[in-house]
């Protein structure tokens, strides 16, 4: 049994203890209501040393848990509570205390329409009727929608990744022709942007599925899981979104912003690796080092002209071919309304 949860069980005997009205406990009767409750949750003899119930008792007394129990030796032998009502398992909260769970329970109700959240429906309205919260209206809003395709499936997929299943799940790209039945490992759920992604372990790599393309899902019994032990931060930290090539590094992105708009990407940089590497009247150059994907082209893109991608030369091509596709757009739908 790990020394935790050992602690537990004596704070939780000791408090039963202190609080009994009926009976005097010495200091030796502490230790040994201590060590028989370890002997009923081990099944074996666990002596508890009188220094450990000493050090137990002057934990409860103090700050250190948020206990502060009142805990007093009377007649130079006996301990108990001065407060014959207190226990540590109904500690009492302040004002401010209130406050924030208040406000955490605001934030909590924003979830309510979620399908993985619905569970949690119970789980609020006691926390509202327990601390006699506040209707108070919302003043957090969290960027949400509820009626995004494929969020029906991240119950099942939260709970396969939780006990390890593995799934048999239909599944049809947006570039693919016909669907497929893949036999996958989920591993994890990641948002991005508004969109929910599995990252799954198939056949000999590591697969990123877009929820709103799952067809049907289907628990695989037969086969065996396999755990990747997969570090989230690890993978996805050289990419801005959600898509991550295995053969491709960061690269150096380097891009200019005009003074106007440099503010903004300084208080909320596009990647953790940005820096400037200088910065004048005409504005501010950035570097961060990503791989070039999708959602990198669809961030730079989103700014506009207001942003220039100084290299790598592959990128800035790229970028400067989707401008003059979208301004070709423009010329043409001019044209064909200077026609009607």
């Amino acid at each position: 049994m790990s020394s935790n949860k050992n602690a537990l069980i004596r704070y939780k005997t000791l408090d039963k203890c202190l609080k009994n009205k009926y009976k005097k406990y010495t200091l030796e009767d502490l230790i040994d209501e201590c060590s028989e409750a370890l002997f009923e949750y081990e099944g074996k003899e666990s002596f508890v040393s009188k220094r450990t119930v000493q050090l137990d008792l002057q934990n409860m007394r103090s700050e250190k848990f948020g206990y502060e129990a009142p805990i007093e030796v009377y007649e130079r032998r006996y301990y108990r509570y001065s407060d014959p009502e207190y226990s540590i398992h109904q500690i009492s909260v302040n004002e401010n205390d209130l406050k924030a769970m208040n406000n955490a329970i605001q934030i909590l109700k924003q979830f309510k329409d979620f399908s993985m959240f619905k569970e949690m429906n119970g789980v609020i309205q006691k926390l509202e009727d327990s601390i006699h919260s506040t209707k108070q209206k919302s003043i957090i809003h969290l960027d949400k929608n509820e009626q995004l395709k494929g969020l029906e499936y991240i119950d099942v997929l939260y709970e396969s990744i939780l006990n390890k299943k593995v799934l048999k799940i239909c599944y049809k790209s947006f570039k693919a022709r016909e669907e497929n039945i893949l036999t996958v490992h989920p591993q994890l759920l990641k948002e991005y942007n508004n969109r929910w992604f599995l990252i799954c372990w198939h056949k000999k790599a590591i697969y990123n599925l877009a929820l709103d393309r799952m067809i049907t899902i289907e628990t695989d019994s037969q086969t065996e899981y396999i755990d990747k032990d997969f570090d989230a931060d690890r993978y996805f930290g050289d990419v801005i979104g959600a898509t991550v090539s295995e053969t491709q590094r960061g690269q150096n992105v380097i891009f200019k912003v005009t003074p106007q708009h440099a503010p903004y990407v300084k208080t909320k940089p596009f990647h953790h690796s940005q820096v400037i590497l200088e910065e004048d009247e005409s504005g501010t150059v950035f570097k961060i080092c990503v791989q070039l994907n999708f959602e990198l082209e669809r961030m730079i893109l989103g700014m506009g002209e207001f942003l220039t991608v100084l290299g790598p030369r592959k990128l800035k091509h790229r970028i400067a071919n989707s401008i003059r596709i979208a301004n070709s757009n423009y010329q043409q739908q001019k044209s064909n309304n200077e026609n009607l």
